[in-house]
């Protein structure tokens, strides 16, 4: 597929941050950025050469997965799914600002540990963008520091609106996907993990989704849920009040909120490490 000039530029960038492993494993989501990552390194790389590996655990909502799946057949790629442990992990069940790099140490951890050899792997890239890279809120960024993970939308200075642009010229689906953070993300800081509760979020989640909402996220406070869904579709969610409280309750909450903030992206992390 033909790119832009400038789009052509920013994968040549991508291409050199990647460099020439024998065999790339992608951590891959099947959000924008990973998909993006995985769609360059098969372009520069070749099918044989990557490997997207697909994290499954608790925190991976059933929608997510099997869009991820989709994304990856639609570019030809060779997937693994890699059941994860992060759940054996106290630090990361803990659940404090640092939640994300005990899940992508353990992700790492296992790609070294169980695959590398299986797959003759050389080097391990994610999708970490260059606006990501600025943020306090991304612990997993030290993990990867960490297990030498290439990080090559960040080193190729690719912002999140470079990556979506990049994204729409090579046709990929989720070029509009909203960011979509792994479940865990729902539940307060220092309230712990457990399987119950992600279980909660995914059924809410899918729920309040199936009355046509385009982005949302369930916050789990207890037998609380709080909704949080875009800015422009709060008057829809007000108009379908019944119909949404329904949704909620069906996954085991007993209260159910609207909060009308709309959605707020790390927003448990960002004001935790604020106040550190």
């Amino acid at each position: 597929m033909g790119l832009s000039e400038e789009c052509t530029a920013w994968e040549s960038r991508v291409a050199s941050a990647i460099g020439s492993p024998g065999t790339l494993a992608v951590a891959f989501s099947g959000g924008v950025d990973s998909s993006v990552l995985l769609a360059l390194a098969l372009r520069h790389l070749g099918s044989d050469r990557v490997v997207a590996v697909l994290g499954v655990s608790d925190s991976l909502g059933a929608d997510e997965h099997e869009a991820a799946l989709e994304v990856a057949s639609t570019l030809g790629a060779q997937v693994v799914e890699l059941p994860t442990r992060e759940m054996e992990d106290p630090g990361y069940r803990a659940n404090g600002p640092d939640r994300c790099f005990h899940c992508k140490s353990t992700l790492f951890s296992q790609i070294s540990n169980e695959l590398v050899s299986l797959y003759g792997i050389d080097a391990v890239a994610y999708g970490e963008n260059a606006d990501d890279a600025l943020r306090p809120d991304r612990p997993g960024s030290q993990a990867a520091i960490n297990y030498h993970v290439l990080r090559p939308l960040a080193q190729a200075g690719l912002t999140k609106e470079m990556v979506r642009r990049l994204a729409r010229e090579l046709g990929l689906s989720v070029a509009d996907k909203p960011a979509s953070p792994c479940l865990a993300s729902r539940i307060p800081h220092f309230s712990e993990v457990t399987p119950e509760k992600l279980a909660q979020i995914d059924a809410a989640e899918s729920g309040v989704r199936d009355l046509g909402f385009s982005d949302v996220r369930v916050r789990h406070h207890g037998e609380i849920a709080r909704i949080e869904v875009s800015i422009d579709e709060l008057p829809h969610a007000v108009e379908i009040r019944s119909r949404l409280i329904s949704a909620v309750r069906r996954a085991g909450f007993r209260y159910v909120t609207l909060d009308l903030a709309g959605i707020q992206s790390g927003a448990f992390t960002l004001s935790a490490v604020s106040h550190e």
